[in-house]
């Protein structure tokens, strides 16, 4: 089937952990993602893309998060996330038959639409639909239902009102890079990659990809519900490991922060290094 550019936009937007995090945490993980995918994937999707450069994947990871806030986009909302309706600090965990809602959630979703787009049996428009998923399943409170995934818990960073989810998004993420910008992803994204390579995530970083695979609609699903138990696990070791109290109304940009940037750190390197090798396993099928 031919694929115009905007359909092959939409099917990159469509990928696991392509849109995690806030707009420079996607692009960083899409710069990862560019790192590690095969020569037959890069040539792929750059031929789809019609984007021979390095920025690819990055310029197109913004999407759809901006998608879920139009008329057009707003099935899509449920498919960002997956509402755990677990007990942190006590007790984190995600339970697919009690979590996802009717409505959908990111774990149904990605099965669902990866089958899609692997079989490419769809018309162009049924493609297009399905290209809507957006996976911010790296996000802890993306896999959390407490407070609407945080966003009903107020607090502060650097004096300015926020929530505890925006927090996570995007400002404990652009405290590391140094700033919001294409470039700040850019720069973020090679310091995580010489920690793949060679440093400190080196020796764990075959594990994050263990048991992958797309090949069924069963095993999908199997890899999705791992990596949002993976990112929901933080909820209770990092996020509020002694409860809302201890967040709530506190400006979370001095020692919480500090505490948190290894994990927001280790959850962009793994979402990127997941997205490569789920982008290969994807093509592999599809040729």
């Amino acid at each position: 089937m031919t694929r115009t550019a905007p359909l092959a936009l939409l099917f990159v937007a469509a990928l696991p952990g392509a849109m995690a995090w806030g707009a420079m945490g996607h692009e960083t993980v899409a710069y990862i993602a560019s790192n590690y995918v095969s020569s037959s994937t890069k040539s792929f999707f750059q031929d789809l893309l019609g984007d021979t450069s390095a920025d690819y994947l990055a310029s197109v990871a913004p999407w759809a998060d901006s998608y879920r806030y139009t008329s057009a986009g707003k099935f899509t909302a449920p498919f960002h996330y997956i509402d755990a309706n677990d007990n942190p600090p006590s007790s984190c965990g995600v339970d697919l038959d009690r979590d996802c809602g009717a409505e959908g959630c990111i774990v149904h979703a990605l099965q669902n639409y990866t089958t899609i787009l692997i079989s490419q049996e769809a018309s162009n428009a049924n493609l297009q639909i399905a290209a809507k998923l957006a996976g911010d399943i790296g996000q802890p409170l993306h896999c959390e239902a407490l407070e609407i995934g945080g966003n009903g818990i107020d607090v502060q960073y650097d004096g300015e009102d926020t929530n505890l989810h925006a927090a996570w998004d995007s400002n404990i993420p652009e405290s590391i890079s140094g700033g919001s910008s294409q470039s700040s992803a850019k720069s973020w994204a090679e310091e995580l990659i010489k920690e793949i390579d060679s440093g400190a995530y080196k020796a764990e970083a075959a594990s994050w990809i263990s048991g992958l695979c797309v090949s069924s609609a069963e095993k999908q699903t199997a890899t999705a519900l791992k990596w949002a138990t993976d990112s929901n696990a933080y909820v209770c070791s990092t996020v509020i490991p002694d409860g809302i109290s201890t967040v709530e109304n506190k400006d979370l940009s001095g020692k919480y922060t500090t505490t948190a940037q290894p994990v927001v750190d280790l959850q962009i390197a793994k979402q990127g290094y997941r997205l490569a090798k789920w982008l290969d396993a994807i093509v592999a099928e599809i040729k």
